[in-house]
């Protein structure tokens, strides 16, 4: 069996489709492109490729990575190829490696994400003056509500790194490193509550760290 990670675009187009019905995009390109998938076992058997974390609606990504196990032994460079013209637009593969069948899922290697969120800000001074409180707070309780669940925990350790990168006519450009794995996942828009600004107006996650 033979494994193969993708590092990948996400871009404008396409950034409002779920999760799952980026699974299934995936799923239609290997298919059209002839890709002899390998799939899971038991009584729902499905193919074997997976994300490394999912993106939320509305965020776009430079370096996403999902991982897949073909029957046959293919290069990262013929993969590419064959994919290359079944992707919508909006989806563009920047490379493909080969990885040890054995080695841990793709999932339980994510450590952080990085991302750049620009949010209106009348004033850069009240903006840094906000990095900086936050940086140096121990902790920071929060509330996540979905639906009619309420969920409450610290962000501060969810947050590893934030600066702003610019300000611009208005616009603050922010980097975050946040933490991404089985102790919670921090998300760019509640940093940005959290630094008592409005809605970003995008956000972009540019790179997942092993």
């Amino acid at each position: 069996m033979n494994r193969l990670r993708i590092r990948f675009k996400r871009g404008e187009e396409i950034k409002y489709i779920s999760h799952l019905d980026l699974i299934r995009v995936w799923h239609r390109a290997f298919w059209r492109a002839g890709v002899d998938l390998a799939y899971s076992e038991g009584f729902n058997p499905h193919p074997r490729m997976s994300l490394a974390a999912p993106l939320a609606l509305g965020v776009t990504g430079l370096g996403e990575l999902m991982d897949v196990y073909t029957v046959q032994p293919i290069s990262g460079y013929a993969l590419a190829c064959m994919l290359a013209s079944q992707l919508p637009a909006g989806l563009e593969i920047e490379q493909v490696v080969s990885v040890p069948p054995e080695s841990p899922t793709l999932q339980s290697q994510i450590r952080f994400a990085e991302y750049k969120v620009q949010v209106a800000a009348a004033d850069v001074s009240v903006v840094q003056q906000g990095i900086d409180n936050l940086l140096a707070s121990e902790s920071l309780p929060w509330e996540h509500r979905r639906d009619d669940c309420v969920k409450t925990y610290d962000l501060r350790p969810l947050v590893d790194g934030l600066h702003l990168i610019a300000f611009k006519e208005g616009v603050a450009t922010l980097g975050m490193k946040l933490r991404c794995d089985s102790s919670g996942a921090g998300r760019p828009e509640q940093v940005v509550r959290a630094l008592g600004l409005n809605a970003p107006l995008s956000m972009q996650r540019t790179r997942l760290l092993l």
